[in-house]
């Protein structure tokens, strides 16, 4: 049953993993030669490890629909299979919960770890212990996260009921702070990894006394849920696709959130590099990103199907921008909260980041989609979620230095849309091939 799990989520021959890690010591390394040095408390790196490794673990075992999508060796796909045969159920629990929890330490938290250990100005031998306690740090919000996961009340369809909805978060938000309380109390004595031995032990018999079937999660949705419309739009699927996905809403509602934060910390900062650099910073909307790359049959129609290049592509664009902009006009509203001025090259600056970024996430994800991605996680975590921020910054620092430049930018931004307002004119104006067909999420 393990090896089973093992093969599914690691793959036959574990090349991904090694390179992943061999890619992780080169950081390592890379970091601790270049004399970087941040002073940190012990508890932070704790707390940081704990809540990393906790929420790409929580991501992983509520992913769903990867069965539909033809991800067959996704953690979603491998439970149901299991599922037809006869197993036993704690044998399956623990096998489920430590082959996600390796995945999860080895693919994400080994990343996190080798850089803060590597930035850190401890000597080698306080590394040394706080590498262990770390190493049981994370090991215990792999349980933890698995624990509270299998506490919560399902129907038979795989969802949560929402009846016991508020009560299962409410589990989660208690243990959640009782683990924090360790952290800022404990972390520095010797008490600490007794007290985590004690938290380990009792995720532990949670899962012993846990019902396997409340880790299949189904992304199938009620017929009675969805609406019939006269007129199909994508903007409705678009819609759907995110109140469905609730964590993709969470994310995006969460770079909402760091958008009021930011101009804190650019307070003192001027506002031709403060602004660019923020708006860049805000592009990083991981999943409005990658709806073709974590939906398989989806991107197969798209492609597949006459015209829909303008027919999704286009409207695709604009909920990019949209969500970017709402992200940038936020930050307006908190920069004039707290400096009381913006001007006009501020929100053109505003309007062309988000408009651009947009394009290039849209081009990326439709030329360059990830694929051959295990569980969810992967897709949230994949190294090409940098490169339209990376190249926002780049035309940040160039806006920043000459402010001119904008103009340029923005003659190439009106360009873009001439194209994109072309391409839907055509696809409205009788072209055959262009009628966006109808899919359901």
């Amino acid at each position: 049953m393990t090896r089973a799990f093992v093969k599914n989520i690691f793959g036959a021959d574990y090349n991904k993993t090694v390179r992943t890690l061999l890619i992780d010591l080169v950081i390592s390394w890379g970091l601790r030669t270049s004399g970087l040095r941040v002073e940190a408390a012990p508890f932070i790196l704790y707390l940081t490890v704990a809540a990393f490794t906790a929420g790409v673990m929580w991501q992983t075992l509520s992913s769903t629909g990867n069965e539909k999508s033809g991800a067959a060796a996704s953690g979603v796909g491998s439970m149901r299979n299991q599922f037809m045969l006869p197993f036993d159920g704690r044998k399956l629990i623990f096998a489920y919960i430590g082959t996600l929890g390796a995945y999860t330490l080895l693919t994400k938290t080994a990343a996190l770890l080798a850089v803060l250990l590597a930035v850190s100005d401890w000597s080698g031998t306080e590394i040394a212990g706080y590498f262990i306690n770390t190493l049981l740090t994370a090991g215990n919000a792999v349980l933890t996260a698995g624990a509270v996961f299998s506490t919560r009340q399902h129907g038979g369809d795989g969802r949560v009921t929402e009846r016991f909805r508020s009560r299962w978060i409410c589990r989660g938000v208690i243990w959640g702070a009782f683990l924090t309380a360790v952290f800022f109390r404990l972390g520095n004595t010797v008490w600490f990894p007794l007290v985590l031995a004690g938290n380990g032990i009792a995720a532990a018999v949670v899962l012993w006394k846990a019902d396997p079937y409340t880790f299949y999660v189904s992304g199938e949705k009620s017929a009675q849920g969805i609406k019939g419309r006269s007129r199909h739009s994508v903007w409705f699927y678009f819609i759907r696709y995110m109140l469905d996905h609730r964590n993709y809403l969470v994310n995006t509602v969460g770079m909402w959130g760091l958008a009021c934060v930011l101009p804190v910390f650019f307070r003192q900062t001027d506002s031709l590099f403060a602004a660019p650099l923020g708006y860049a910073v805000l592009s990083l909307n991981t999943p409005v990103c990658i709806l073709l790359s974590c939906d398989p049959s989806l991107e197969q129609a798209v492609r597949f199907l006459p015209g829909q290049r303008r027919a999704f592509c286009v409207p695709y664009c604009l909920f990019v921008f949209s969500c970017n902009m709402m992200a940038n006009l936020i930050f307006l509203l908190s920069w004039r909260i707290q400096t009381g001025e913006i001007t006009v090259w501020m929100t053109a600056a505003a309007a062309y980041f988000a408009l651009q970024s947009a394009v290039f996430s849209v081009l990326l994800e439709w030329f360059f989609p990830v694929r051959g991605w295990q569980v969810e996680s992967d897709l949230w975590h994949h190294p090409r979620k940098y490169l339209v921020p990376a190249v926002m910054m780049l035309i940040a620092g160039l806006v920043s230095a000459v402010p001119e430049m904008l103009l340029v930018f923005l003659a190439l931004s009106g360009t873009e849309i001439v194209c994109m307002a072309a391409a839907w004119y055509n696809k409205c104006s009788g072209n055959s091939g262009g009628h966006f067909r109808r899919w359901r999420v």
